[in-house]
């Protein structure tokens, strides 16, 4: 059965947690809050969600563990998707407007729709990128699994797609070029896959020092432990075992994955990855910057 995705500002959106009024509604009339936290990202860029449609649940998990001070007790019994509402989706923006500040909120906007008054706050965005290569294979077993969004014919077509900026959510190259425009700014921190896979306790950290939340030895470790990968698979609260198969279908693959860098290189061809690499030097010449997996 096909899908018949939701569009906003040209952009399609999977329909089952999407509409044009909610999309309309958090970009032109949503009010951000001073206290706000952000949690932005391309789907798939962290391998694990929700209801979420995609890869934001473990800057959630790190977010919520560090918001109780690495106690686990919320992240083990309240739904990720409770803790962090989408608010640009139906259900997302109903509970985010009700909820009591600080707020901790989710999407995947890319900067040109994300909501107005955010530029006359002082709201804080955390913005996690991973190895676009990474994000095209997660986000294809993902398609897969979820009925929200349309079965992929190929991996060959699928890749194509993604570097034309025709899947779900748009252009993985303008949401992660819209959102580096900020990069300098003190209400913005960004943050690589591969550098919380590398080293994150180091990671946890910083975020904690762009958040303004002094942490002892011991929280810091706590959140370290209960964000594990290995925690996160077992935590009901952050994987897929409790949403319907008509949502997803757990026949088709684990939602939680493999959860590393390089899995890339067990799909692509050699002519699809010189293809990719002539099109992403191509559209991210003008950042310049360097990222892990740019080296």
């Amino acid at each position: 059965m096909p899908v018949h995705y939701v569009t906003y500002k040209g952009i399609k959106f999977p329909p089952a947690y999407n509409s044009e009024h909610s999309l309309s509604f958090a970009h032109n009339e949503f009010l951000v809050r001073d206290d706000d936290v952000f949690n932005v990202t391309y789907p798939k860029s962290v391998p694990a969600s929700l209801l979420s449609l995609a890869g934001t649940v473990w800057m959630t998990e790190i977010l919520s563990l560090i918001r109780s001070c690495g106690h686990p007790s919320w992240t083990q019994t309240i739904l990720n998707s409770d803790r962090m509402p989408w608010f640009s989706t139906r259900l997302g923006l109903e509970a985010a407007l009700s909820y009591p500040s600080p707020r901790l909120l989710t999407c995947h906007l890319p900067r040109h729709i994300f909501p107005k008054s955010f530029s006359h706050s002082t709201a804080k965005v955390i913005y996690t990128l991973r190895d676009p290569r990474d994000v095209v294979v997660s986000y294809y077993y993902f398609s897969k699994m979820c009925s929200s969004y349309e079965d992929p014919t190929s991996f060959d077509q699928f890749l194509r797609d993604f570097l034309n900026g025709e899947l779900p959510h748009g252009s993985w190259f303008e949401h992660v070029q819209g959102w580096m425009e900020m990069k300098d700014q003190e209400n913005f921190f960004f943050i690589t896959y591969e550098e919380l896979t590398q080293d994150l306790q180091g990671c946890v950290r910083r975020i904690c020092q762009f958040l303004g939340q002094d942490l002892d030895d011991a929280a810091v470790s706590s959140v370290v432990r209960n964000a594990s990968f290995s925690a996160m698979r077992e935590n009901p609260m952050c994987s897929s075992v409790l949403l319907p198969a008509d949502i997803m279908d757990q026949t088709k693959g684990q939602f939680l994955r493999k959860g590393i860098c390089g899995d890339w290189r067990n799909h692509f061809t050699v002519a699809q990855s010189e293809t990719f690499d002539r099109i992403y030097q191509d559209r991210m010449q003008g950042l310049n910057m360097a990222f892990p997996w740019d080296r």
